[in-house]
């Protein structure tokens, strides 16, 4: 019956990869089945036989599809069905569509769709580098144009040693993530989180990467000559290329004075009538061919720039090829956050705002990794005001979650441990101009707003971008990007980092990779203008964490008790520690280790609080003071809670230190006293409690 099924195997950073086509998904342009120890990802790509209509981009779309069920795990929604894709899903998504998006024709308008869809998981044979790769495997037979391979490797650092394709444990243990992907000669994507990692390591990870990319590349190819199917030919929207030539004769010279400018408005305000005038000549010209005006015109623009800069070293802004546009920093601008923090970068602005909580408002994550939780977020909003247009707000995009987690990525490695500083984190960054790298001027802006939160990070993060130009052999690099160099020429390459090193890489391209020397020359240029931005801008800002907490943050106890207590402190139904939270005014969470976070804005609230869970938590011991509440009223004397569930007596006559005729000529019920515990019964645990004796102990103290 599957008289085309075929099995293709390989090794993978030195495990049996296999590739199963024609049993499933017949109908696919190209599909595989990837298998890597029990992990298997089934991939397929199709495409329109005839291209999108009123188009001029190239109609792409990637999805990579965590199923539960390839962890045995029931999904946690109320519909019981898998919803929306996980951050971490759109993320692979991402990671799979840059390197391959620039290795499409460029005048190709049929709409392309690529679905990974992960159908059996092991956690040591990571799904996401089967997916990267089975992509590639699947273009690569298929009939649809496409200049590939590639293949993408993760990479980890495990004292020092690199690892390739790293397991769970190893994974755990390592202070680098880095996922590279590469073609036979030169590398198309790199996306890194590390723990201060230092610009030689992180270039030797990328080259061993290289390394073994280089293989299954040299593997997917020999497949595709065995099996692969013949590219079909597509209807081309290139520019028309005599229409262009007559409008850049005709506009050249005004586009260049349009251009010349580092003011995004006003250059935006100086093309619209070189854009008239464009369409008035060229309109009646090519009366059926409209659209293709701009597009030549989008053309024009981008030959102006690349030739500035390939040719004369020019900059649209007028800045020099290494120079930062100019800088600033401020702290505390909102009076009632916990935290606050904008970065400005020539016309792009971002304020980011810090939100500190108890360790319960971390975020659940219910996907077919081990990861169940995390205590840090960070979230990045792009409104269209940001770059002057007007389109209503329908949440976060693709777009605005792989920013926010590169900025999360980065400040990940410096955020303390939870046992160092209890706290949940969420940081917002809030793009209030755009005009190129707002993801790095969100890494600045956290690092500035947790330090305004008095939050304890471990060093200070900043980012920054670095583009590229090519033609032929012959290259560019820029430092600190803006929109136009971002849309006109070829890499954007993001590095976030510390004094010590690099935490975070995101690198987009536009062209069809990048050599070892362009890599460096880029870690370079980034790290020199990182150290210029921390030491020249943000550390004068503000150089330190502040010592104390926002008024309005939680002011955050913890304490560790017997796991054996956890029952007593929490009580039956949860009667006890719901009481002690309405007494204080706290939020109480208890750890399964016995660890007990208490928070409240009022820390006098919080340490009464910690100190009842203390006194649940430990056995009453003669000669201890408390302070307790006078629960009820008896002829011979008071019972008085000194914790809730724990109680104890005070004789009338251990009321005061002269002689009482009536407990009510001393106490009423609800009184809060204070008692000393002078005796406790081994057979039923009754507590003999005294207050001439705590106020004694009491009065000596006062004397001493």
């Amino acid at each position: 019956m599957f008289e085309n099924y075929r099995i293709f195997e390989t090794e993978v950073a030195g495990r049996k990869m296999s590739f199963e086509v024609g049993k499933m998904c017949c109908l696919s342009n190209g599909s595989v089945m990837v298998r890597y120890g029990d992990t298997s990802v089934l991939v397929n790509v199709t495409a329109a036989s005839k291209p999108r209509d009123g188009i001029d981009f190239f109609p792409l779309s990637v999805d990579y599809e965590e199923k539960l069920y390839s962890v045995g795990k029931i999904p946690g929604s109320f519909m019981r069905r898998e919803g929306k894709p996980s951050d971490k899903a759109i993320l692979t998504s991402r990671v799979v569509d840059r390197p391959i998006r620039p290795l499409f024709p460029k005048d190709m308008r049929n709409d392309v769709s690529v679905v990974m869809t992960v159908m059996s998981c092991d956690q040591d044979y990571s799904p996401e580098v089967c997916g990267m790769i089975g992509t590639s495997f699947a273009l690569s037979i298929s009939d649809i144009p496409w200049n590939g391979p590639i293949a993408g490797l993760s990479v980890g650092l495990v004292d020092d040693e690199i690892i390739l394709n790293p397991t769970e444990e190893q994974r755990a243990k390592s202070t680098l993530n880095l996922t590279v992907a590469g073609s036979a000669e030169k590398i198309v994507m790199i996306e890194a989180g590390a723990d201060q990692i230092k610009e030689d390591v992180m270039l030797k990870a990328i080259e061993t990467a290289h390394a073994e990319i280089k293989k299954i590349v040299a593997f997917i190819k020999s497949v595709q000559e065995e099996i692969g199917k013949p590219k079909f030919t597509f209807e081309s929207k290139e520019v028309d290329h005599d229409m262009f030539e007559a409008i850049k004769d005709f506009a050249i010279e005004k586009v260049r004075a349009a251009l010349d400018t580092d003011d995004k408005n006003e250059r935006d305000a100086r093309l619209a009538p070189v854009i008239e005038e464009v369409h008035a000549k060229f309109d009646e010209l090519y009366p059926e061919q409209i659209a293709m005006i701009d597009e030549c015109l989008y053309k024009l623009q981008k030959y102006v720039v690349r030739r500035w800069l390939l040719d004369d070293g020019k900059r649209v802004d007028g800045r020099g090829i290494n120079e930062i546009r100019p800088l600033a920093a401020e702290v505390g601008l909102l009076p009632r956050v916990h935290g606050s923090g904008m970065f400005t970068r020539g016309q792009t602005q971002v304020l980011t705002v810090a939100t500190l909580g108890s360790v319960s408002m971390e975020q659940k994550l219910d996907g077919i990794d081990n990861e169940e939780s995390k205590r840090y977020m960070h979230h990045y909003n792009f409104p269209s005001y940001s770059v002057g247009e007007t389109k209503p707000s329908r949440g976060p995009g693709r777009r605005e979650i792989g920013h926010g987690a590169l900025a999360e990525r980065a400040l990940e490695p410096v955020i303390p441990s939870v046992e160092e500083f209890p706290y949940a984190f969420r940081l917002v960054s809030e793009v209030l101009s755009s005009n190129g790298s707002t993801s790095q001027a969100s890494i600045c802006g956290s690092t500035l707003a947790l330090m305004d939160a008095g939050v304890p990070i471990k060093a200070p993060v900043a980012g920054i971008s670095c583009g590229l130009v090519t033609e032929g052999d012959r290259w560019m690099t820029m430092v600190d990007i803006q929109g136009l160099e971002d849309f006109f020429g070829d890499m954007d390459f993001k590095v976030g980092g510390t004094h010590e090193g690099i935490t975070a890489i995101q690198m987009d391209l536009k062209n069809d990779g990048l050599t070892m020397e362009i890599v460096a020359e880029a870690f370079e240029k980034c790290r020199q203008a990182r150290l210029y931005i921390l030491d020249d801008i943000m550390l004068k800002a503000i150089p330190e964490p502040r010592e104390e907490l926002s008024q309005y943050a939680p002011k955050m106890l913890t304490l560790t008790i017997p796991v054996d207590k956890i029952r007593e402190v929490i009580g039956s139904g949860g009667k006890v520690i719901q009481k002690i939270c309405a007494e204080c005014d706290v939020k109480i969470d208890i750890s399964e280790e016995g660890q007990v976070f208490v928070s409240g804005i009022d820390a006098d609230n919080a340490r009464r609080a910690v100190n009842m869970i203390e006194t649940i938590a430990k056995d009453p011991e003669i000669g201890a003071i408390y302070k307790g509440r006078v629960t009820k009223i008896m002829n011979f004397g008071a019972f008085v809670e000194i914790a809730p569930g724990k109680e104890g007596m005070v004789h009338i006559s251990e009321l005061e230190n002269r002689r009482v005729e009536k407990v009510e000529d001393v106490v009423a019920e609800g009184d809060v006293i204070l008692v000393k515990v002078k005796e406790i019964d081994k057979v039923n645990g009754k507590i003999k409690l005294s207050r001439k004796d705590a106020l004694d102990a009491l009065a000596q103290s006062k004397k001493a």
